[in-house]
């Protein structure tokens, strides 16, 4: 089902693409950005409410300066510099993050873009084609991203990309969850991670290509820990990035689809574990997010949401010892990210 949400500066008409299953579970959808607006999800006494921060009107997502519910690409983190080296060829990005380069481009970006839209059976297809060059990137590319419910409670976000040149493809959704609702902070959700070490920062959140156990840091959540336990301690990388900002090193095989998050809010009993096939996650805090006003008049501020972007590590562009996100037209990028609530 889809409904009118909005028109663009030149009169472009964008839906809202709802995906609902027999568990009460209400998803909405945009083909701007092909962003996840609504996630409506009951609590342990049946309330349903909508559980990641976004607007309801299309005009905001305009500037959407947070990213709240985007599909970020082609690369999403940040990349040192503003630049990378592929093949013997230097390619320079938008220098949109003091000297570095964040999200791709804020403007040219996936977030940005129209998306044409297929629906189907409990799910909706979109894609976009994006020329060589853009953004800096090499590549002419075919990107498919496709939002699937199922009737486990499952919102699996399926993507595809293929590329005639070798390029860097690094996608993620940005959502803000905030399990409680729309309202309040996210310090008495409880998190587990399944990642045993991370990759800790210099100024400017670019990684300084260690990797680091969590075991007695604030970064541990191998056991279950609420996020305000350690976020506002002394350690240095917490100072740094204002809060939890930081890419964690996920356990088990990459390219193999494996439980990598839990997530509880204990006063509305709503859980959620999250998989991914990627080789890391990027835990935001939301600890920057700008106030303002969010759906149903809810005002938003730092930590009203926090994120749970997959991913392969920030900087990996110029990093040889972290996973490759080079993809090309002997390996397109396929990637899957599920968010299940129990």
């Amino acid at each position: 089902m889809k409904e009118l949400f909005g028109k663009t500066k030149d009169g472009r008409e964008i839906y809202k693409y709802w995906l609902e299953n027999s568990n009460g579970i209400k998803v909405g959808i945009i083909n701007y950005g092909a962003i996840l607006v609504n996630l409506f999800v009951p609590d342990a006494s049946g309330r349903v409410e909508d559980v990641v921060l976004g607007y309801d009107n299309l005009e905001q997502y305009f500037n959407n300066g947070c990213f709240l519910g985007a599909t970020v690409g082609p690369n999403a983190n940040r990349i040192k510099g503003a630049s990378f080296v592929l093949d013997g060829q230097r390619y320079q990005l938008d220098r949109n993050d003091g000297e570095n380069n964040l999200h791709s481009h804020h403007e040219l970006g996936y977030h940005k873009r129209i998306w044409h839209a297929e629906e189907g059976d409990s799910q909706v297809i979109f894609s976009i084609e994006d020329q060589d060059g853009c953004m800096g990137f090499p590549g002419n590319k075919k990107v498919q991203v496709t939002y699937i419910l199922t009737e486990a409670n499952e919102l699996k976000i399926h993507y595809k990309v293929k590329s005639d040149k070798r390029t860097i493809i690094n996608m993620t959704n940005h959502s803000y969850f905030n399990l409680a609702g729309q309202s309040g902070k996210i310090y008495d959700h409880v998190l587990t991670l399944n990642a045993s070490s991370y990759t800790p920062l210099v100024a400017g959140s670019i990684p300084t290509g260690e990797i680091v156990p969590v075991a007695g840091t604030p970064f541990d959540f191998t056991k279950a820990k609420r996020v305000g336990d350690e976020i506002d301690s002394d350690h240095e990388q917490l100072k740094l990035a204002g809060g939890y900002d930081h890419n964690w090193v996920l356990d088990g095989s990459a390219g193999t689809l494996r439980e990598f998050a839990t997530l509880e809010e204990p006063v509305s009993g709503r859980r959620m574990k999250a998989y991914t096939d990627l080789p890391g996650v990027q835990f935001y805090a939301g600890n920057f997010i700008t106030e303002q006003t969010g759906k149903n008049n809810v005002r938003y501020g730092a930590r009203s949401g926090m994120c749970l972007e997959t991913q392969f590590f920030p900087d990996t562009a110029n990093r040889d010892n972290f996973p490759s996100d080079v993809f090309g037209p002997d390996r397109d990028y396929v990637s899957t990210t599920i968010y299940q609530f129990c």
